[in-house]
């Protein structure tokens, strides 16, 4: 099975082939404006080892708008932004994370489950490669759908600063 490492400073992902620990993709991602932390309610990306939970989007068109892990009905647009400008745009694909370290990543105040962590798509005017998002990964959505399509559940994420 791959796994994926997040390197914050950098802002960028890398899925990486088990067997010879050798880059087999990668893509310029977005986290948080905030900066790194595992806190509820701090808006940070949380950093150490992670597991793919759950994979939310297989099939829905590119753009498709996702609000509390479900479809709206609506595809992405620039003027559907501008219809609702205070949105914390998901789009796409939704590969939500969970921490593996209890009282790191895991259950209590530090839950990545509880606060919502994915790694998503984001409207392609968004920039990559600055820190922009709320806590979650942020994604091309052509790039998200390619890294939803090469890892299952259980993939392990590894975000470090």
């Amino acid at each position: 099975m791959p796994y994926i490492e997040v390197d914050v400073a950098a802002q960028w992902l890398r899925l990486y082939e088990r067997e010879r620990g050798r880059v087999i993709w990668e893509s310029a991602v977005a986290t948080a404006k905030n900066g790194v932390g595992e806190r509820y309610g701090s808006y940070q990306t949380p950093r150490g080892l992670h597991v793919v939970r759950a994979k939310i989007g297989d099939g829905a068109a590119r753009g498709t708008v996702f609000v509390g892990r479900r479809p709206t009905g609506e595809i992405y647009s620039p003027a559907l932004r501008r219809l609702h400008p205070q949105r914390d745009w998901v789009l796409t694909r939704i590969l939500w994370l969970s921490g593996l370290t209890v009282g790191e990543n895991r259950l209590g105040a530090v839950d990545t489950m509880r606060r919502y962590i994915y790694i998503h798509g984001a409207p392609d005017e968004d920039p990559m490669g600055i820190p922009s998002s709320h806590g979650c990964i942020k994604m091309r959505n052509d790039e998200v759908m390619e890294l939803f399509d090469r890892v299952p559940p259980g993939t392990r994420v590894r975000i470090i600063a």
